[in-house]
């Protein structure tokens, strides 16, 4: 499990996945999420604006994302 460190309130599926690496740019972020199995809190999820929380998991093709307050 990879541990994503956030300073604001939250963080949304498209910026979560262009900060890990997932893809190079934002425009890329709603193909990728509709062609990818992504789960949030153990359901899938497939809004790119869905906004994260501190202590929420985000699972993108079995890699595991925590998000922690910085």
């Amino acid at each position: 499990m990879f541990a994503i460190k956030i300073r604001t309130e939250y963080i949304t599926l498209g910026q979560l996945i262009k900060f890990v690496g997932l893809i190079g740019n934002g425009s890329q972020a709603k193909s990728f999420i509709a062609n990818n199995n992504i789960t949030y809190n153990g359901v899938e999820e497939k809004r790119r604006g869905k906004k994260i929380y501190v202590n929420d998991v985000v699972v993108v093709n079995n890699a595991e994302y925590l998000i922690v307050k910085e």
